[in-house]
Formats: C-alpha cells, sequence, structure tokens
C-alpha cells in the first residue's frame, strides 16, 4: 500500500503489487482479517486504486449476521471509523455489538467477511427503517496491506446481468 487517505469525502487507497496485471476493475479488496476495505477502480502499471468504504460514493451490500436482514452499507464522511447501515426494518432486532457481513449479493464481496460490528441504532426519519452506525472492522488508519479477492465467475455473471438489463429495456 503506497497511499491511504481517511480524512476527504472520496477516500482512496492506492495499493502496489508485483501481481498488480492480475488485478481488475470491480475486484474487492480487503484487510489481513479478511475484513472489507473496498473496491478496485483503477489498474494502471504496478498499481491499483481503490474506492475505500470511506468515499462518500461506496455502496457495499451489508447483513445482521445473527437476523439474515439485509441493507445497505456507506459512509455518511463524518467519521473514519464509523459507516452506516440502512434498510433494516424496524421489526428487526438489533443490538449494540452485533456483527455486520457481506451479504453476498454481488460479484465483489462473497458472503460472511466482516465489515463491522453496530455502535447505535436509530429510526430513520419518514421510513419505518432503522439507521445502524456501525464500527468498521478495518481499522483504515493503521492500514498498510490488502488484498484482492479473485472471484474467477465475476466476468461471466457479470455479462450475464447485463445481458438480462438489456433484455428488459
Amino acid at each position: 500500500m503506497v497511499a491511504n487517505s481517511v480524512t476527504s469525502q472520496s477516500n482512496f487507497i492506492v495499493l502496489q503489487s508485483a501481481n498488480v496485471t492480475q488485478m481488475r476493475i470491480g475486484m474487492g479488496i480487503v484487510d489481513p482479517n479478511n475484513a472489507a476495505v473496498g473496491v478496485i477502480t483503477d489498474v494502471s502499471g504496478d498499481f491499483a486504486v481503490v474506492m475505500s468504504l470511506l468515499n462518500k460514493d461506496s455502496h457495499i451490500s451489508g447483513k445482521l449476521l445473527k437476523t439474515g436482514e439485509t441493507g445497505t452499507l456507506s459512509w455518511d464522511g463524518k467519521y473514519p471509523n464509523l459507516v452506516t447501515l440502512t434498510g433494516i426494518p424496524k421489526s428487526t432486532k438489533v443490538a449494540k455489538g452485533d456483527s455486520i457481513i457481506t451479504s453476498g449479493f454481488s460479484t465483489i464481496f462473497p458472503k460472511g467477511l466482516m465489515l463491522g460490528r453496530v455502535e447505535e441504532v436509530y429510526l430513520e426519519k419518514s421510513t419505518s427503517n432503522y439507521k445502524i452506525n456501525v464500527r468498521t472492522s478495518s481499522n483504515f488508519y493503521t492500514l498498510e496491506f490488502a488484498y484482492a479477492i479473485n472471484n474467477i465467475q465475476q466476468p461471466e455473471i457479470e455479462k450475464l446481468l447485463e445481458k438480462a438489463d438489456k433484455k428488459s429495456n
């Protein structure tokens, strides 16, 4: 890792690797503890640029490990160790310390990678859903090493989804 920002609204990480030629846009990135860190957005020469979870444009499908409810994990740009999980119905039992994992509902991250733990739970205004503050499993301040997830089925799945999308339009 040669660069990692945590204080802007659009945080990115730059990875350097001898295997960068095997990296591609859309690959998920995890820390040494298999906690999700971000997604590759560009590859060039010996480097790969990663959109961090701490980027206002990052949206990851997250799941409450205990109950199985799925929502969207995003960052509001305020605190580099807190992200927000939305879309969880207020009928769901959620408590501080509950684990949030990747849902597996994408080609980027497999199901079960740690995203973080519930810090606070609020009712979203004008909806019947919770807004859940999640302390990230990865410490972005001290992050030094990261690894790419090579889902060899990703290109095939994305091609099929693109084809299905064209048929529905």
